[in-house]
Order: structure tokens, then sequence, then C-alpha cells
């Protein structure tokens, strides 16, 4: 990200078409020469990792932008150990609940330098009516923070302040679940009601962190996702340890032209998609379904890939007729401060709780189960 945003090495080098970075709607100009705090851009990361065989874990997805989920993570442990005390006497399971500590810490390492020695986090929440307001407020609490609006905040002299009963505080680092494009509508959208006029003023300053950066929806665009063993090996100059799912961008025409040869037997992603919304699922698809979205592709090839439809692991699920299999994949979350990167031990398990699914999404009939992972 800071070279997309800085030197451009890797355009240079072609590693990466130019035209999927400037084109893209999720590339943010305004970030083009503007150095984040510490050079942390990626403070809280959500990679979704599945299994397709006995030994083999892949990496489907990254979310660099807002990865959520982490308070059901927190839930799915309390709720386990008060039903299953007996299970967590006789296994030494790594605990999870240190995460918000470890969340706190984290922003906090990443505050600016004119921050004080104490610095002031807040969560922004676009608000209620938001479909993850439930998290928002959670880990609020859990981080003993704020929980503001884009209407608590007011910006004086290029810095942040909240506003509170005993007049405005100094807000350091925001933990923001709001969108790029609704943050500061004197920079991105004029009518968002729900930013801060002049929050890009007071970031181009270096006066606020915001976590995760701006313009981080660059590095898990699903078409940049398909780049990414050439990635590591660029900036690394090794292998990626985990392997990609084998992708087919439909923006290039050899692709284009497999994949509407082979549209049953595929799964066809929008590139900036999420919550399973906008997929083709070919095996479970009707022809209807199929053929309309074979006219999407023709239309607009750029903004899709595919991916053979993959044999998801299984997990014993409680259902109405008793335990049965169902498929799952798992999203650790990843939490990178100013000098250390901690990986949480547990994370996210997402399940189709629909027989034969492969959709985890919750926002799809999915659910999530607790995650262990043993301490030697």
């Amino acid at each position: 990200l800071r070279d997309i945003y800085h030197g451009r090495d890797i355009l240079r080098a072609e590693i990466i078409p130019d035209d999927l970075i400037f084109q893209n709607s999720v590339f943010r100009p305004e970030m083009n020469g503007q150095d984040v705090p510490h050079d942390v851009y990626v403070h809280i990361a959500g990679i979704d990792i599945v299994r397709v065989d006995a030994h083999d874990f892949i990496v489907l997805e990254d979310n660099a932008r807002t990865p959520s989920g982490v308070s059901y993570m927190l839930e799915n442990r309390e709720i386990m150990m008060r039903l299953f005390p007996d299970l967590f006497a006789r296994h030494r399971v790594a605990p999870v609940e240190r995460y918000p500590d470890e969340l706190l810490s984290t922003l906090r390492s990443v505050a600016p330098l004119s921050a004080s020695a104490e610095p002031t986090v807040a969560l922004m929440t676009p608000g209620i009516y938001n479909s993850a307001y439930y998290e928002h407020s959670f880990l609020a609490d859990k981080l003993g923070i704020e929980l503001v609006e884009g209407r608590d905040l007011v910006i004086k002299n290029d810095e942040v302040f909240m506003r509170t009963t005993e007049g405005l505080k100094r807000v350091d680092v925001i933990y923001r679940r709001v969108d790029d494009d609704f943050l500061d509508p004197l920079s991105f959208r004029p009518d968002s009601a729900l930013g801060v006029p002049g929050l890009m003023s007071a970031y181009a300053a270096g006066n606020v962190t915001l976590a995760n950066a701006v313009g981080t929806g660059i590095a898990d665009d699903k078409a940049i996702y398909s780049y990414m063993p050439e990635i590591v090996k660029f900036y690394l100059a090794e292998e990626p340890i985990l392997k990609n799912v084998p992708t087919w961008r439909c923006r290039e025409p050899q692709d284009l032209s497999y994949v509407l040869d082979h549209l049953g037997e595929l799964v066809v992603k929008e590139v900036h998609g999420s919550g399973g919304y906008g997929m083709l699922i070919g095996p479970a698809a009707t022809k209807a379904t199929i053929e309309a979205f074979r006219d999407k592709l023709k239309r607009e090839p750029e903004g899709f890939i595919a991916q053979p439809t993959l044999a998801l692991s299984t997990c014993p699920t409680c259902v109405a007729s008793g335990l049965a299999p169902r498929h799952v994949d798992l999203r650790p979350f990843v939490l990178t401060g100013r000098e250390r990167t901690t990986i949480v031990p547990g994370g996210l398990t997402r399940v189709a709780l629909k027989d034969g699914s492969l959709v985890v999404n919750s926002s799809q009939g999915g659910g999530t189960k607790d995650t262990w992972v043993l301490d030697e």
C-alpha cells in the first residue's frame, strides 16, 4: 500500500497493470504521497482461510478495510466456557479474551507523534442503523473507549476533538468503521452525513491516526488478490507460504472466454463484492441465473473474477435433525502496531448452516463457531 501511494516500484516493474490501480474505484488519489503514522496502513486484518484437503490451507480472500466478526469470536468463547467448563479444564485452550487489550495497545502504539503519553482512542461508527452496530458498541465497551459518530467530532486547527460533557477532548486515534467514501464530505462524498468535515486535513497534517488507513481497499480488491503471490515475491523475494485459490481474471480476454465456457462449474465473484452478495456458484445455480450472469460478464468483465468450486472442509454442526457436516472457513485476525504484529490465537470460524451450501456469510444465513488453538 505504501508503494502504491508513493514510489510505485511494483507498477514500474509491471507486476500489476497500471489500470487495475488507477481506474479502480477504491483507489484514493487523495492518498498519493501522503505519509501515514509509523507507515502502518492495515492495523486490523481479517484473512479468510479455507482447508481443501487433509493438509492444505489456502487464502480465500483478504479483508484490509474494516474486517468484522471479532465480537462473535469473543462471544462464542464466553458462551462455550459457560456451557462446557469441563472441556476447557481438560485442554489447554489458548485464550482469545486478551484481544481487546491487544487491540487497544496496537491502536495506541500508532498514535501520532504529537499525541500525549496516554493517547485517546475512539471508535467511529455510522450509527445504530448499520448492520454491524452491535459489534461497534460491543468493541468500544470492551476496549473502554468512546463510541462516536461523525456528529460527535469536530476539527479545530487540523486537530480532531470529540464533544464531551466536560468540553472538547482531543482524539489521537480513530478506529473507524465508516467507509472511505463517507469519512469527510469535504474530500469524498459531499452528501455524507456520517463523516467529519475536515477530517482528511487533520489526517494529512499527521495529527490523527485512522485505523485502517484511507485507501486500503486497493489491497483487498479481489482482482488484486489474484496477483498476491507475485506481490509477495516482488517485495520479499520468497514464495508465499499460503497459496491462493486459482483465479481467472475476467478482464483478460483469454480468462473470460474460459469462464464463459465453464460457468456451470465455477464460482464467480464481484471484484468489490462482500457479504456473499453478487456471487454465482455455478453448480448450485439455475440455468436462468447462469445466463443472467453470462450477460453481466459480457457487459462488465473487469468487475468479476472466477474460481473453481472448492470442496471446503466440514465441521460437525448441530441442526434440527441432529449433528450434520457443514462447510466452514476461518478468519484469523491480525493486529499490526508500530513495532510488532500479533495474531489472535483463535479467530472466527464461519459455518454455512444450509445443507450443501458453500456460502458462510452471516448475511446469507451462515453462523459462527468457537475456534480453539491448543497450547502445547
